[in-house]
C-alpha cells in the first residue's frame, strides 16, 4: 500500500517549498502518524533556513529524520505532534510527539513516538523539544535554590529556563532582554524583567539564551566571583568576540556551552533521551502559563512563505504553531 503525504524543504537562502512524499505502509513495529501540529524552532530554524550551518558541524546538526544535507535542499524539524492512524495496537489512535520535520504524516519506528502525559492539551506539546532543551540547560547550569541567577534573551528556550529556575526555592530570577515588549511574556510567567542588566548585582550563575554575542558578553560583565556562565545560543557560523581581558581572569568566572544533543554529565548516568524527554513533557503538562509562548499559528501549506519571514532578523516571534487541518474545498 502505498501513501501520500507532503513535506516542507529548505531549498535555497530564504526559499522553501513543499514537496511531495511517497510512504510504505508501517511494518512491523512502526507507526503511521498523521501530523497535526507541528512548531518552528525559530532560533536553529532559522539558521537553516538562511543556509548558515557551518559544514563542520553538519553531521552534529543533523535531527533525526533529516533528509538531505546541509545547506540544501535538506528536510529539517524537530517539534511535530500527530494521532497514530497504524501500527501496534496499544498506539493506534494515541496522541504523540516526535522530533520529525514538518509533514502531513510519516512513518517511524514505535519507539520513536511519545505518547502525551494526562493534562498535557495537544496544541502545548509542540514546546517538548524546547523545554527537553531547557531542561538540559539547567541541569548543565547546575542551578541551585538560592542563587540569584540571570537568563539574558527572552525567546521560547530563555524564558523555558527562567521559568524552571524561578521555581527553585529562594533563587533570584531575572530575565534579561533588550525588547521591551518581551516584558508581557515575562509578567504572564511571573519573572521579573529587565532591558539591560546594568544595576544588577553579580550574578551566581548567568544563562545567554539571546543568540547575540552580546548577550555573552553583557553575562561575563555580570558575573560574581567564580560564577559560571552558561552558552546556550547557537550562533551557526556567526564569528563571537569576547572580553576576556578585564575581570575575566580576577574573577575566576567559567564559561560552560550547553546543548541538548547530549545529556548533562551530571544526569547521564540515570537518564537517557527518552526519559529526559518523558520529564519534558511533565514539565509542561504541569504549567499552563506555559501557552503564552505560542504567540503565532499558520497553516502548513503557508510554510514556504512563513519560514523566511520568520528567520528575519527581529521578527520578535517565539513559537509559531503550525497546522495541519485538512484545506477546505
Amino acid at each position: 500500500m502505498k501513501l501520500e503525504a507532503e513535506a516542507y524543504w529548505a531549498v535555497a537562502p530564504g526559499r522553501g517549498e513543499i514537496r511531495p512524499v511517497a510512504l510504505a505502509a508501517p511494518g512491523a513495529g512502526e507507526v503511521l502518524v498523521e501530523t497535526r501540529w507541528s512548531a518552528i524552532s525559530r532560533g536553529t530554524e532559522a539558521l537553516v533556513a538562511l543556509g548558515r550551518v557551518p559544514a563542520s558541524q553538519a553531521q552534529a546538526m543533523r535531527c533525526p529524520f533529516q533528509e538531505g544535507s546541509f545547506p540544501f535542499p535538506v528536510k529539517y524539524g524537530y517539534c511535530s505532534v500527530g494521532t497514530v492512524a497504524l501500527g501496534p495496537e496499544a498506539l493506534r489512535g494515541r496522541t504523540v510527539f516526535c522530533l520529525y520535520p514538518h509533514q502531513t504524516r510519516y512513518v517511524v519506528p514505535a519507539s520513536a513516538v511519545h505518547v502525551l502525559p494526562d493534562g498535557l492539551p495537544e496544541e502545548r506539546a509542540v514546546l517538548a523539544a524546547n523545554m527537553e532543551t531547557a531542561l538540559n540547560a539547567v541541569w548543565d547550569a547546575g542551578l541551585l535554590p538560592g542563587e540569584r541567577i540571570v537568563v539574558m534573551g527572552a525567546g521560547v528556550v530563555g524564558c523555558l529556563i527562567a521559568r524552571l529556575a524561578v521555581q527553585l526555592p529562594g533563587a533570584e530570577v531575572t530575565l534579561v532582554d533588550i525588547d521591551p515588549a518581551k516584558a508581557g511574556i515575562a509578567e504572564a510567567l511571573g519573572l521579573p524583567f529587565r532591558k539591560d542588566a546594568d544595576g544588577l548585582e553579580p550574578a551566581d550563575c548567568v544563562v545567554n539564551a539571546s543568540g547575540a554575542g552580546a548577550g555573552l558578553a553583557a553575562g561575563l560583565a555580570l558575573a560574581g566571583i567564580e560564577a559560571r556562565i552558561v552558552e546556550v545560543s547557537w550562533h551557526g557560523d556567526a564569528a563571537v568576540t569576547l572580553p576576556l581581558g578585564e575581570a575575566f581572569h580576577s574573577r575566576r568566572l567559567r564559561v560552560l556551552g550547553s546543548q541538548v544533543g547530549m545529556i548533562a554529565p551530571a544526569m547521564r548516568p540515570r537518564f537517557d533521551h527518552r526519559r529526559r524527554l518523558a520529564k519534558a513533557m511533565e514539565l509542561l503538562a504541569s504549567d499552563p502559563a506555559l501557552d503564552a509562548l505560542i504567540d503565532g499559528e499558520s497553516p502548513f501549506h503557508e510554510l514556504p512563505e512563513l519560514m523566511p519571514a520568520l528567520a528575519g532578523a527581529g521578527s520578535g516571534v517565539l513559537c509559531h504553531r503550525v497546522s495541519y487541518r485538512k484545506r477546505e474545498g
